[in-house]
């Protein structure tokens, strides 16, 4: 994607509704996911899980937030 295309979809982001950010963000993230660079982005990721290299909420510290 050229930087003008990038441009051309950030601009308008800040003046949409939450909901309609929170829309276009998952949107967004699917067509990464579709791509062949998304697909093997995932693919190394889950290997590496595989392979056990995962995180828990606890090592973020983020367990309190959710009163773990």
């Amino acid at each position: 994607m050229t930087a003008m295309a990038i441009l051309d979809i950030k601009q308008p982001l800040p003046k949409l509704s939450e909901r309609d950010r929170r829309m276009a963000s998952a949107y967004l993230l699917r067509l990464k996911n579709e791509s062949p660079s998304g697909r093997r982005e995932i693919s190394r990721t889950m290997r590496e899980m595989d392979a056990g290299k995962k995180v828990q909420l606890k090592d973020f510290g983020l367990f309190t937030v959710f009163g773990g």
